[in-house]
């Protein structure tokens, strides 16, 4: 069977892609490896993660909120108890997603896809062996954890990230290998079900990619939730029995937990593909090179998504997805990819957009820095936030906002006001729309104006 475009891999991008060609006309079919549509995000990796986290986070409000304790005591919640939540948000994309290609009328083909040429997809699933051709091919097939031979995954106190929401029971303390993203939103989400948890970082100093004060604040919050942070150590062997799980450190230290969860990278999901057929090449974690029109080295084959590399987002693969079925349709590409946040979501969580000053300090740009705090918000306060802040980074003459950064309930929501003012041209991009603007009383939001008049005080004096 023939079709203007096939598209392997129904995540977040290849799902935007397939649908925004099918859409324009064109007849598309998605090839996807596991039984049901959604990827890696809606199975094993953000949909489920945050469906987690949110648990957790109604669990850790339950138990410390002195005004439940006139109904009930804190109790505690095992780890299969709030998997219960996972599973139903889980299986409900699957449902919304298997909907929209079935609305769009986009042929599902469920086996593992090989390419065999340019234009021709080889797709062998339980039932069958067959090949189908497309005028373009879409490679979204994602990532998967880094699994280095040494560490024997097979054993039960041994998880990956894709692994660990099958864990069945509530391990009293576990080590998390690999203190990126994933490593730390585990590490905040275990430790709020009462996990003791000791994170392995390799590096000095927590997501570094981030503003030093929100690194730190991201630190000191892991930290009082009985985290133990090791920086600046690599493992030298991991070994396991029936009971416990011992890491030895180049550094010589043991650390015995109950079971360990290594997250330190991800891989392109590359391996199977043929690529060799159409002399695409691999980078040494599996990923994809690709042009600004996403398009890799053989002409009319495509990589979209994490298979790809950074930023390795979903929100940022939704917009490749659009992009790239836009370039093949012919018409506009979308704008403002390169100004996407980063949402982190530990507890509490973590968003940003622009520069960090760390960044403008080093470019020598004449900044400043406008703070507000949520426990001084009146809607904080009435929602007993201690934690959290928001903080603008403003250029000291022309107020041009250089940079948004949230720490704390709700902040992957609220950066996208600061992001939507600091996107616009000229003179609309400007502290002084936050002190200009009336904001609703009392909200979250408000912190804007707050950051904003502190800021513009700084600047006064």
């Amino acid at each position: 069977m023939h079709y203007n475009v096939i598209v392997i891999g129904s995540g977040p991008a290849g799902e935007a892609a397939a649908i925004n060609l099918a859409k324009h006309g064109q007849k598309v079919a998605v090839i996807e490896s596991r039984d049901s549509v959604g990827g890696a995000c809606a199975h094993k990796g953000t949909i489920p993660s945050k469906a987690l986290r949110e648990a957790v986070e109604q669990v850790k409000e339950f138990n410390t909120n002195n005004l439940f304790r006139k109904v009930a005591p804190p109790y505690h919640f095992e780890f299969e108890h709030v998997l219960e939540h996972v599973n139903t948000v889980v299986a409900k994309q699957v449902a919304i997603k298997t909907h929209h290609y079935s609305r769009n009328r986009i042929d599902v083909i469920h086996g593992s896809a090989k390419i065999q040429g340019k234009g021709s997809v080889l797709v062998v699933s339980k039932n069958q062996t067959r090949v189908y051709s497309a005028d373009k091919i879409i490679i979204a097939t994602g990532t998967s954890p880094y699994l280095p031979d040494d560490i024997d995954f097979n054993h039960p106190r041994i998880y990956s990230s894709d692994t660990i929401l099958s864990m069945s029971h509530t391990p009293k303390h576990m080590i998390i290998f690999g203190a990126g993203v994933i490593g730390c939103e585990y590490a905040s989400i275990l430790s709020g079900l009462g996990i003791k948890v000791d994170l392995v970082d390799n590096r000095d100093r927590l997501l570094s990619f981030l503003d030093g004060e929100i690194c730190d604040a991201v630190s000191y919050h892991l930290r009082s939730g009985g985290v133990k942070i090791r920086h600046n150590e690599s493992y030298a062997a991991v070994t396991a029995d029936e009971r416990v799980v011992r890491v030895r450190m180049e550094s010589g230290k043991v650390i015995n937990a109950d079971c360990l969860l290594f997250c330190n990278g991800r891989s392109g999901n590359t391996r199977e593909l043929g690529l060799e057929s159409v002399n695409i090449a691999v980078n040494g974690r599996s990923q994809l090179d690709v042009n600004e029109n996403y398009e890799t080295s053989c002409e009319g084959i495509y990589a979209i998504g994490d298979v790809i590399g950074s930023p390795g987002l979903a929100s940022t693969a939704l917009d490749q997805g659009r992009s790239v079925s836009n370039t093949i349709l012919g018409i506009d590409k979308l704008k403002n990819l390169k100004n996407a946040p980063t949402g982190i979501y530990t507890i509490p969580e973590i968003s940003s957009v622009g520069k960090t000053e760390e960044q403008l300090t080093e470019e020598k740009v004449p900044y400043e820095v406008g703070q507000a705090m949520f426990k001084d918000i009146a809607r904080g306060q009435i929602s007993n936030e201690e934690t959290g802040m928001l903080k603008i980074l403003f250029h000291r003459k022309t107020l041009q906002i250089l940079g948004i950064h949230c720490f704390g309930k709700n902040a992957s929501e609220i950066v996208h006001i600061g992001q939507a003012i600091m996107l616009q041209e000229g003179s609309q991009n400007s502290l002084s729309y936050f002190v200009e603007t009336t904001f609703n009383y009392p909200t979250m939001a408000e912190a804007y104006r707050v950051a904003a008049l502190m800021g513009l005080s700084r600047i006064s004096k």
